[in-house]
């Protein structure tokens, strides 16, 4: 996969909230130049309309339409959170999240990104890899074959 940055892989992360995990996700494209702060709310915004829980204990979150305009280059922010982060409306319908895939794409770009992470993440035993990873270096080399 490319764009694969260890500055934008943060291990070990806790979050009380899906938005909490999304904010963490969205920061970590802000403070590496990819997205302007704006973003995080488009992020938000588009888990509210269409939830960025992807089944497999992933989530992928992304801005929308209105927050194309952020977008400084195209990029993803892996967040990894061994307790889970619960992403389901209904607390008695638990949707729990290890490891967050933030995406921002110029161009439509990030269509094929988030294709390539459902199709890596569709295995479980490959999210359970990228849930265990012990350094970003292990997670990018988890994902260079994922195109």
């Amino acid at each position: 996969m490319k764009a694969l940055d260890k500055n934008l892989i943060k291990l070990n992360q806790e979050a009380k909230t899906k938005e909490d995990a999304i904010k963490q996700a969205g920061q970590l494209l802000v403070d590496n130049g990819y997205v302007e702060p704006g973003y995080i709310d488009s992020m938000i915004d588009r888990n509210k309309d269409v939830s960025v829980y992807m089944g497999n204990f992933i989530a992928i979150p992304h801005g929308t339409e209105d927050g194309k305009h952020f977008i400084k280059k195209t990029g993803i922010s892996i967040v990894q959170y061994p307790m889970g982060v619960d992403f389901s409306e209904d607390p008695a319908d638990e949707k729990l999240v290890t490891v967050v895939f933030g995406i921002a794409g110029l161009n439509g770009e990030h269509l094929q990104l988030l294709s390539s992470i459902a199709l890596f993440c569709s295995d479980i035993a490959n999210v359970e890899k990228l849930a265990d990873a012990q350094s970003p270096e292990e997670v990018i080399n988890l994902l260079k074959e994922v195109d």
